[in-house]
């Protein structure tokens, strides 16, 4: 069976292109409360699986024994831009921990914010691992290898201690006992495949971690509070995960993957979402989530935000000429009573 049209994009009244996907919404007791589309396949959540890489980073103690702040924190969940407020505290941090830009894993990639990336072209500059959109959960991984007192070298591999501890948190908060199939994402860390129910019923824990053992329940609210408090490091200048963050308040934290997937934690009605586009396209992904937090009463009258609700389609004049809006069938989803925690 086809998954549904989420997302549609017109140019004057006609709809030119469609977004197939699927989603999820559930709660920490497992329970779906929203699903559209097919919930089965195991799907890479790529970048959205962040949050959880970052659990043993603050579970083994690593991030208090280096003294990481909510700043640190929030990098270790980014796919950021490359900006210079990433860069220099990914460069302070490596640093901290006594390694250093040749010891990430992930290689060089260009900067995502045009002007920075247009200066480094004028100037003759080459980027650096550090502006890898993952560099900050690289060198959270590392700094769980140096506090354990392991071997830094080959901690993206699928074996090292680091990965398999990631690996035993996903499992456990999806609820998933046999061992997740994997492939290498692209920064060359593991990702672990997952129906998106699975995904959504793990985000769900991170917004009511109330039934997790204390230890872990502490460490999620850590991460996800350092998210909300710096979107801007999460994401970057004019990226979606930083619009709809700032723009929730502090009320939920979003985490966009590659490949059109895209997740939601929403603590005050203790929801987890889990959405994936088929196509893979981002642009589709981003409108979805906007859609569905919009509908949850999260983005308030946030113009910046609604630009990715419905999203304009110009011409090189910068004339509007069509739309990305959500289509029917998500447009029409009931959310109105997931808005407060059962």
């Amino acid at each position: 069976m086809d998954n549904p049209i989420l997302v549609e994009v017109t140019r004057g009244e006609i709809v030119e292109s469609v977004h197939r996907g699927a989603f999820a919404i559930a709660r920490a007791d497992g329970t779906v409360v929203l699903a559209l589309g097919n919930m089965d396949v195991p799907v890479f959540p790529r970048s959205t699986l962040k949050p959880i890489q970052a659990l043993p980073l603050i579970e083994s103690g690593a991030a208090d024994a280096f003294g990481l702040g909510n700043e640190e924190i929030a990098l270790a969940c980014a796919s950021h831009s490359g900006e210079p407020m990433h860069t220099r505290r990914v460069a302070a941090w490596l640093d901290r921990i006594g390694c250093a830009e040749q010891d990430l894993a992930c290689g060089a990639h260009p900067v995502r914010y045009q002007p920075v990336w247009t200066e480094m072209v004028r100037e003759g500059q080459q980027p650096t691992r550090l502006h890898n959109n993952c560099s900050g959960k690289h060198t959270g991984f590392l700094t769980v290898a140096r506090h354990w007192g392991i071997a830094t070298e080959g901690y993206e591999q699928h074996d090292h201690p680091v990965q398999r501890a990631i690996a035993k948190v996903l499992g456990e908060l999806a609820e998933i006992d046999l061992e997740l199939p994997w492939g290498v994402d692209g920064c060359a860390a593991p990702n672990f495949a997952l129906p998106i129910t699975a995904m959504a019923q793990a985000l769900a824990k991170l917004a009511n971690p109330s039934g997790l053992p204390d230890g872990r329940a502490q460490a999620v609210r850590r991460i996800v509070g350092a998210m909300m408090a710096h979107p801007e490091l999460v994401a970057g200048t004019g990226r979606s995960d930083t619009v709809l963050m700032r723009a929730c308040r502090g009320r939920a934290a979003t985490k966009a993957g590659a490949e059109g997937y895209y997740g939601g934690i929403i603590p005050e009605a203790g929801l987890g979402i889990a959405l994936k586009i088929d196509d893979g396209a981002g642009r589709a992904a981003e409108t979805a989530m906007a859609a569905i937090l919009d509908k949850l009463g999260l983005l308030g009258d946030d113009e910046a935000a609604h630009k990715i609700v419905r999203a304009s389609v110009l011409n090189t004049r910068k004339d509007i000429v069509g739309e990305r809006r959500a289509a029917a069938c998500l447009a029409g989803a009931d959310v109105t009573r997931l808005q407060t925690r059962h």
